[in-house]
């Protein structure tokens, strides 16, 4: 036997229809609502009209003192605005629930590795409600189907239907360990071809790359150590097993414990753009999101970059 389901669903105009109503309402003036709404009036008018259609009643009516409610669109809009302003409260929360939710980070591997895990303690004390979920890798994710709040990205800044805030002031130098360079006289990038080159795949700016820069021609180095993680090159500078080409904002905390050194006193360093902030612009809004890039910019800045 065939069930039959005899719960009717109750008729819901256009969200927009209802929103323009109240601004019309409250302002007395379709061209004053369709100012607050970054509309045209003809828009506003269309879509008073069809919510009138829609209910089958009229709504307003036009005297020398403007748009006047009528009986029915006083009681309507003492219905409607609570129901409006219960939606409005629901969707912020949704949004900006600090409290109850996970901040879910996505970062490329060395950059996580490197500096952000390092500094996530502080960031904890500071905002101790929240929780981080932080995964690594060079997928591309995508920011609904994998829940992500915000994603910190390495390479060029190909996303144009992202918001994206690249860290400045980010350059590749070149590094060793103190024990390394003892007794080694290198005192211009030509001087590099006679000393162990790390070579690595995963930055912007190479080895061929920048010898090029710096006037070295006609090189044509191999490379013992090869490796395609910053992370990985960083790390066998640090053992003593050769002159590596990296970040400075990835060598940072290596520099300031003094695990690496630049082999150079001058700067023969090369400006990248090589790490940003991706995220959706929908997600600028999040509170929990604000408090995290506010956190990391006031972090970079205290070490001289930049967002």
């Amino acid at each position: 036997m065939t069930k039959v389901n005899t719960k009717k669903s109750l008729p819901i105009p256009s969200l927009r229809n209802i929103q323009t109503f109240i601004e019309v309402a409250n302002t007395g003036s379709i061209n004053q609502a369709a100012d607050i709404m970054n509309i045209t009036a003809s828009a506003v008018s269309h879509q008073v009209a069809s919510l009138e259609q829609f209910i089958g009643k009229k709504l307003f009516i036009r005297s020398g003192k403007g748009i006047l409610l009528t009986h029915i669109g006083e009681k309507y809009l003492q219905e409607v605005s609570g129901a409006v302003s219960i939606i409005g409260r629901a969707t912020d929360q949704v949004i900006n629930d600090i409290h109850h939710e996970h901040l879910r980070i996505h970062s490329a591997p060395s950059f996580g590795l490197l500096w952000l895990i390092q500094r996530l303690n502080k960031f904890r004390k500071e905002y101790p409600d929240l929780k981080i979920s932080l995964t690594c890798s060079y997928e591309n994710l995508q920011f609904s189907r994998d829940n992500l709040d915000i994603d910190i990205r390495h390479g060029l800044p190909e996303w144009p239907t992202l918001h994206v805030r690249t860290i400045k002031n980010e350059k590749v130098i070149p590094y060793a360990s103190q024990d390394y360079l003892a007794g080694k006289s290198i005192t211009e990038p030509a001087d590099l071809l006679d000393y162990e080159l790390i070579h690595s795949d995963s930055t912007l700016v190479n080895w061929n790359t920048w010898l090029s820069w710096y006037g070295v021609a006609h090189h044509n180095k191999n490379y013992y150590f090869s490796f395609d993680r910053s992370y990985m090159s960083i790390e066998a500078a640090r053992m003593g097993m050769g002159i590596i080409l990296e970040s400075n904002l990835l060598a940072d905390d290596y520099l300031r414990q003094h695990h690496l050194v630049p082999v150079f006193a001058s700067d023969y360093g090369m400006s990248v753009a090589a790490h940003h902030f991706v995220l959706p612009h929908v997600n600028e809004q999040k509170e929990k999101v604000k408090a995290f890039l506010r956190w990391a910019e006031k972090e970079l800045s205290a070490a001289g970059f930049s967002v």
